[in-house]
């Protein structure tokens, strides 16, 4: 599934992409041929993540760098995406250089988006992360009507998932997890405590 190319896009800065910004790039290696360098690793391996509805329409949607700076660009990128994708059974598309897994639940399409060099199985496992994490969230309910009664904590699910493009996190309990800690009311004891030290500076 990996292609030979699949390897983390570098961020703008580092490496390759170091020369586009103006500084320059390491020196290749001794006997390495010109222009056949590999892209060097990079943490930031997460472009956008989006979720749609049946009709292309965005119900949620996380942009990590500035591919497509303005709001009326990525609607047009998703619908361009939403109509190459919808009509197949396949995972993965490559459109408009760049790497998409997608998958499709009852009336929802979720995408994962990153380079066209970026592994196709890092991608899909923050796919599935955010799908398991969601199914456990909506009760095996992975549909519009119970994502739109349940924004915040999507939004949460994927804030634990990924940030900034970086990955944060592949296991979906252990995102429901740290999902639930930043929900739960805080217990009785930590209510009082804060009373008590509102009550004396108070007091001072």
């Amino acid at each position: 599934m990996q292609r030979p190319e699949a390897w983390p896009r570098p961020h703008p800065g580092e490496g390759a992409a170091a020369a586009q910004v103006g500084g320059p790039a390491p020196p290749a290696q001794a006997g390495e041929p010109s222009g056949l360098r590999l892209q060097e690793p990079s943490l930031y391996t997460i472009k956008a993540v989006f979720i749609l509805d049946n009709d292309g329409r965005r119900l949620l949607a996380k942009y990590y760098d500035d591919t497509f700076p303005s709001m009326k660009e990525q609607i047009v990128f998703e619908k361009n995406v939403f109509n190459k994708t919808s009509r197949t059974d396949s995972e993965i598309a490559f459109f408009g250089g760049m790497t998409i897994v997608y998958k499709n639940s009852i009336d929802l399409f979720l995408y994962v988006v990153g380079s066209s060099y970026e592994n196709e199985l890092m991608l899909m496992a923050v796919l599935t992360c955010l799908f398991e994490s969601l199914n456990h969230m909506l009760r095996k309910n992975v549909e519009k009507r119970w994502l739109l009664e349940n924004m915040d904590g999507a939004f949460l699910v994927l804030d634990e998932i990924v940030d900034g493009g970086v990955i944060l996190e592949s296991d979906p309990q252990q995102v429901i997890q740290k999902v639930n800690f930043r929900v739960r009311p805080p217990p009785l004891q930590v209510l009082q405590s804060a009373k008590e030290q509102i009550k004396w500076s108070l007091l001072k």
